[in-house]
């Protein structure tokens, strides 16, 4: 239970960041008046409000728009053509054709799991929210052993707050809450018939909300918690996956038969601590797993089985100063807002003008005619209306009047001016015509200086690709036989 306490105490303390995360989603996808303000002592949608005043709530999504240039210019650059530097494969390569192999192999596996596809989604996610999260695992699935890769959606991860370090060296507890239904639950932790029953009585639909509110109340806790313990739906069970580091004492030692350096349990034995000629006592870390229930129930737990000895996942925020994440949407939705605000009110401007308005003198109305009547001959073509003048009386008249310019449009100009600045992707990144007299030269080198305002944003994004890859390559030694058949069969 105080394992279960101190990842939902992690995950409260990402509330602000997924409240942010769920508007930033919204004006991206177009529900662009959704904020709630306080009207006369209640809350309500910025678009109830402004229907009730007569109003119709306008949008243009320039934020999706932005987005989408920045997808196409990552594909642009990550095309075959343009071959990148691949680190995670030189690094760890002894010889250029161990060197080729795992490149073969790593490419193998990117195809089999679709990952242009799902690199492009969590780089929208990124842009989005500013985390991207990926889980690397390996096993058997879709009938066959291999290197599996996950997107994670950040609403369901969670990471210990005290992290401050932008490469994630210094994560002491990180994990995932799962939905899954009782057979897929009983496939990945049961190995008895036994197994089978106990998971059965854990995640009893009967009690099982009952249970939870229970324990809630025995803990003092309120129901804001309540998104963590409980699934979406009532027919799923709600899984929390925690990794943690664990810290026990150890001997560093000097292995006289290959002359490496190797860490030892304290509790080794006397022949095993004379093979080491040098050796120094300290406390080294390891990554234990554990699944539980949202009761406190151990489904499984145990030391990382990886090859590489730490968690399944890779994640990059941004820009991670002070530990705080700020998206590249984020930074534009304020001029989002006031341009669907100058939108909205040129709107109301052109609807509240005269536009065709009939003005009928009283004394100018035909006898035998009413208003309506003279109304329905004015619209009515080849109309006829028969008036008899007297001295002074105004002829019926029609006034039409355009909008009063009180500067939106120059308002609106330099609001998409504003965006355009701020967010990078100038309208010479976006294709947009240019003027006739810049020459080939010059808007070469406007292309090259708007691809640098998104040069940081795009780097700290491969840099998450390069660590995915890292863990791919151990995960291939692990998971999978480093051979030409292989690279072949897979291929």
């Amino acid at each position: 239970m105080a394992l279960l306490f101190e990842a939902r105490n992690y995950w409260d303390r990402l509330g602000g960041f997924r409240q942010t995360r769920n508007r930033c989603k919204r004006y991206c996808y177009g529900d662009q008046w959704g904020d709630q303000i306080m009207v006369d002592g209640r809350l309500m949608r910025e678009e109830h409000y402004i229907r009730s005043q007569g109003s119709e709530p306008l949008k243009n999504n320039l934020i999706r728009r932005l987005v989408k240039h920045v997808l196409g210019l990552y594909r642009a650059q990550e095309q075959p053509g343009n071959d990148r530097k691949n680190d995670a494969v030189s690094d760890s390569a002894a010889s250029p054709a161990a060197k080729d192999e795992m490149t073969a192999l790593l490419q193998a596996v990117r195809r089999e799991n679709c990952a242009d596809e799902l690199d492009i989604r969590m780089l929208e996610e990124f842009l989005i929210s500013g985390l991207a999260v990926q889980r690397k695992t390996g096993g058997f699935r879709h009938g066959r052993a291999g290197c599996w890769t996950d997107n994670v959606p950040p609403d369901h991860f969670f990471v210990n707050s005290e992290m401050s370090d932008c490469r994630g060296w210094d994560v002491e507890c990180v994990g995932e809450i799962h939905d899954m239904r009782l057979d897929a639950a009983c496939e990945t932790f049961a190995r008895s018939s036994g197994d089978v029953r106990r998971l059965a009585d854990i995640y009893s639909a009967a009690d099982y909300r009952e249970r939870m509110r229970t324990m809630l109340a025995d803990w003092g806790q309120g129901h804001g918690t309540v998104d963590f313990f409980f699934p979406s739906s009532s027919y799923l069970c709600r899984v929390v996956e925690v990794w943690h580091r664990v810290r026990r004492p150890g001997f560093l030692c000097h292995d006289r038969e290959d002359g490496h350096l190797r860490w030892m349990d304290a509790m080794l034995t006397e022949e095993e601590a004379d093979t080491a000629s040098d050796k120094i006592w300290t406390v080294s870390d390891e990554w234990h797993y554990t699944y539980l229930s949202p009761f406190g129930d151990v489904l499984a737990e145990g030391v990382s089985p990886y090859l590489h000895g730490s968690h399944p996942y890779v994640f990059k925020a941004y820009p991670f100063i002070d530990g705080e994440i700020h998206s590249f949407v984020a930074d534009v939705i304020d001029q989002q807002r006031y341009t669907n605000r100058l939108i909205t009110l040129y709107d109301w401007v052109m609807r509240s003008s005269a536009k065709g308005v009939l003005l009928v003198p009283e004394e100018s109305i035909p006898e035998g005619y009413t208003l309506a009547d003279v109304a329905d001959e004015w619209a009515r073509f080849n109309g006829v209306i028969a008036v008899k003048t007297r001295n002074g009386a105004m002829m019926p008249q029609q006034i039409s009047a355009n909008a009063v310019n009180i500067g939106i449009n120059e308002l609106l100009q330099t609001q998409l001016s504003f965006m355009e600045d701020i967010s990078g992707v100038t309208g010479v990144l976006q294709g947009k015509q240019q003027n006739v007299g810049v020459s080939g030269t010059l808007f070469e080198q406007q292309t090259h200086n708007a691809t640098l305002s998104q040069l940081d944003l795009l780097d700290t994004y491969r840099q998450f690709i390069s660590e995915g890859k890292k863990k791919d390559l151990s995960n291939i030694r692990q998971f999978c036989r480093p051979s030409k058949n292989t690279i072949q069969s897979q291929e």
